[in-house]
């Protein structure tokens, strides 16, 4: 009884582990990433058939610029918003797996976190925001694929230029432009802020559709620069760290609004109501360029 109890279960994870390997890109797919950009991401084609399935046209707004381009504030907000161990990690973050898979027991659900910015890219590239056991399986392999062919300045390149900034506006220089009105080595460390609380969720964080939970995503990034030591704000150190806000996926895009406000971070000491505007913050020099990140990062207050 106990053998055929063992031969089941090594078969069930035999056909478990073959259907997720079917699934994963090609390796040579994976190497040519080093020397050259993707073209459409399996996320975008995802994107666009659920446009057509809701009766709309598809959109994509993606203007490719490499890292030397993108403010290093936008870097560094990134950093501290999705993944503080990137340049010690190889791809997979263990600690923040367990965590996380710690709260879908609790609860019965698929919670967010626990992915690295190279799991997510893994996500864009080749598969869909669609959360499943085997996808993540994928996914983390995948990861590990990139971290080996790919270096960690390439990684976040490509990161930066495929995420998903709203309905069909893709990559760094597309939010700028779209949110800002400027290009991505233009942004100041508030508007990186803000692109950078989108990502969760760019669809419902965001300032067209909902600027009051676009504010809130912003604060909490500023709050986690300043404690990651990328800005020097007087008075967050004492500040208990914002709540995240809920990112839950709805069924269908929320479509923007034409005439967003453009929502910012208040001044230090200072807390907009939900419902008030927030200023924007005065831009950068147009003429900024951010540096290549190197793998022992050595943040400067700003």
């Amino acid at each position: 009884m106990l053998r055929r109890v063992a031969l089941i279960t090594l078969l069930a994870v035999l056909a478990l582990a073959a259907y997720v390997l079917l699934g994963l890109p090609g390796r040579g797919q994976v190497r040519a990433l080093a020397q050259t950009n993707p073209g459409v991401t399996s996320v975008m084609r995802q994107r666009e058939a659920e446009a057509r399935a809701a009766g709309r046209t598809p959109q994509r707004r993606q203007s490719w610029v490499p890292l030397g381009r993108i403010s290093r504030h936008l870097v560094q907000a990134v950093l501290a918003s999705e993944d503080q161990k990137f340049f010690g990690h190889q791809g997979i973050d263990w600690e923040a797996i367990e965590k996380s898979a710690k709260e879908d027991r609790e609860r019965w659900s698929f919670a967010r976190g626990g992915s690295t910015i190279t799991q997510q890219l893994a996500k864009n590239l080749f598969f869909t925001t669609h959360k499943s056991v085997v996808r993540k399986l994928r996914e983390l392999v995948a990861a590990r694929w990139l971290e080996a062919d790919l270096g960690k300045a390439r990684i976040l390149e490509l990161y930066l230029n495929v995420i998903e900034w709203g309905d069909g506006v893709y990559g760094a220089e597309a939010a700028a432009e779209r949110y800002y009105g400027k290009p991505a080595a233009s942004l100041d460390a508030d508007e990186a802020a803000g692109l950078a609380g989108m990502i969760p969720n760019p669809r419902r964080i965001n300032p067209r559709v909902d600027a009051s939970r676009f504010a809130r995503a912003q604060r909490r990034v500023v709050w986690l620069m300043a404690h990651a030591g990328f800005l020097n704000r007087p008075g967050l150190g004492a500040e208990p760290p914002p709540e995240p806000v809920e990112e839950d996926e709805p069924a269908v895009a929320e479509i923007e609004r034409p005439e967003p406000p453009r929502a910012s971070v208040p001044p230090a000491g200072t807390e907009a109501p939900p419902s008030a505007p927030v200023s924007t913050p005065a831009a950068e020099p147009p003429n900024e360029r951010a540096p290549q990140p190197t793998p022992e990062p050595s943040p400067s207050p700003v």
